[in-house]
């Protein structure tokens, strides 16, 4: 299984919400799901809360945001 695109978990545009990366097809900011995780809720809370962010969606911001963390830890 390949791993989508960037664009296609998180968009940016500046007619939405002034332009706050969501994710793609709502008006969900990507950062409210790591604010949820930060505070102790759980994925299943912030995505009863959101629901219009699928679980797909979710899992695929987190696991790059690790990827990306990573990433970096790797780099000199």
């Amino acid at each position: 299984m390949t791993m989508p695109s960037v664009t296609d978990v998180v968009h940016s545009d500046p007619e939405i919400l002034g332009g706050t990366p969501v994710f793609a097809g709502t008006r969900v900011p990507a950062k409210t799901l790591f604010e949820y995780l930060e505070s102790g809720e759980t994925l299943d809370e912030f995505l009863r809360q959101f629901p219009s962010v699928s679980r797909a969606r979710a899992l695929a911001a987190l696991e790059m945001a690790r990827d990306s963390v990573l990433d970096r830890a790797r780099s000199p």
